[in-house]
């Protein structure tokens, strides 16, 4: 092929970008209803009265029942069409946003978090594999920048919002925020996208017991499975208690913080696109490597700070965004090429409930790390928490170089 020719064959359609943009508003309102948690942690802890133990169940509720709903469509997954499959899971996720914002206590909120998390876990899964069933690897990079510019657009714009109306009203109204917009993007996935059912037209197992089976049997498939579950861990850890030590270690009020998370997500905003299109033109597995180490050093740094200038605090966070993100992008990029077509909706699903699951097991974990002497007191052994990140980090570098390994060998077989 030559390279004008391989150029042409990586340019995106005008399809393809409307379908980049569906999906990625359908990532933001998912990654801002699980993202909110953080920064209403402390609205919430002392408005229910919660433990950091409690708070911690809150976060690990979702993560515990996203990952079991993935691991139970996942037989399933490559059976429907992928557009309906999205359909399904994402009004669910609607409907228990909507119970969320209605839990009078701790109890029901924590039932309204695994209703949520059983639809809302899913729903990334599926837009994998919409993304690897439409794009090509060469194209991932660029489209997997995008997506996850959902996450930095939730900091810009859905959390410092979110936060406002919980300021001035209760912090039930991000949630039902949530709902008004999930319902407009869920009609416009309705009209707009075409169905994605390529896979059914390939052979493969019936049973879908023993189709899930035999994704997990695969030893290709559960090197991807290891290292994204490994890239999970050190989030949970760190994230469910960021407002919490912004306010009460750092002396941040509640006035800078909605500038505080979106400050960070411009930062992650701008970043997302540089690092998509970077992702596609130098190996991926060493610009994770990179992002690792720029990591683990913000990381280190960050959970050792005392009370500082506002503008130190905003430029760490962005920092640390950028770090999280530069990851995210090339290892996302290199799992997807990890499974056939006819097993990408049940790699996906599994691939999903472990990272959900390993999330989960993280913020139940981070929450008997830390703790509070009371509730307006500061956070204690958060610094803890950043000396368990830094190995998660390290050993994650090693893992994602096994996924990198085995992409390398298939494309160079492939090219044979």
């Amino acid at each position: 092929m030559s390279t004008k020719t391989k150029s042409a064959s990586v340019k995106l359609t005008s399809y393809q970008i409307l379908v980049i943009i569906l999906l990625a508003l359908t990532q933001f309102t998912v990654v801002l209803d699980f993202m909110v948690m953080s920064p209403l942690g402390d609205i919430l802890m002392k408005s229910f009265n919660m433990t950091t133990k409690q708070f911690g169940l809150t976060v690990s509720s979702y993560a515990f029942s996203a990952g079991i709903a993935g691991l139970l469509t996942a037989g399933f997954a490559d059976r429907f069409d992928r557009k309906k499959l999205l359909q399904f899971f994402y009004i669910g996720f609607i409907l228990g946003t909507l119970f969320c914002s209605m839990a009078p206590n701790f109890e029901l909120l924590v039932a309204a978090r695994i209703v949520t998390g059983l639809f809302g876990g899913v729903i990334g899964s599926i837009s994998l594999a919409i993304v690897a069933d439409l794009f090509l690897l060469e194209q991932r990079g660029r489209v997997m920048g995008f997506m996850q510019m959902g996450f930095g657009a939730s900091q810009v714009l859905g959390i410092p919002i979110s936060l406002y109306l919980a300021t001035i009203w209760n912090w039930q109204m991000p949630f039902l925020m949530i709902v008004g917009l999930s319902s407009i993007i869920w009609l416009l996935i309705l009209f707009k996208m075409k169905s994605v059912s390529d896979h059914l037209s390939i052979k493969s197992e019936h049973n879908p017991i023993k189709h899930l089976w035999n994704t997990l049997l695969q030893k290709e498939y559960r090197a991807g499975f290891t290292a994204t579950a490994m890239l999970s861990l050190g989030g949970f850890l760190m994230m469910p208690w960021g407002s919490a030590f912004a306010i009460n270690n750092l002396h941040v009020t509640e006035t800078q913080l909605p500038l505080l998370f979106m400050i960070s997500g411009i930062g992650t905003l701008i970043v997302m696109p540089f690092i998509g299109k970077l992702s596609d033109k130098i190996d991926k597995f060493i610009l994770f490597a990179l992002a690792s180490i720029w990591l683990t050093v913000v990381v280190l740094i960050y959970t050792n700070l005392q009370p500082v200038h506002f503008s130190i605090i905003v430029t760490l966070n962005v920092l640390l965004m950028m770090g999280i993100m530069s990851r995210m992008v090339p290892s996302m990029a290199l799992v997807s090429a990890l499974p056939k077509m006819q097993d990408r909706g049940a790699f996906m699903s599994i691939n999903s409930s472990l990272q959900q699951i390993a999330g989960g097991i993280a913020a139940a974990t981070g929450g008997m790390i830390v703790y509070q002497k009371n509730k307006f007191s500061p956070l204690e052994n958060y610094d803890t928490l950043g000396v368990i990140i830094t190995t998660l980090i390290l050993i994650g570098v090693y893992l994602v170089y096994r996924v990198s390994k085995i992409v390398k060998l298939r494309t160079h077989k492939n090219t044979l």
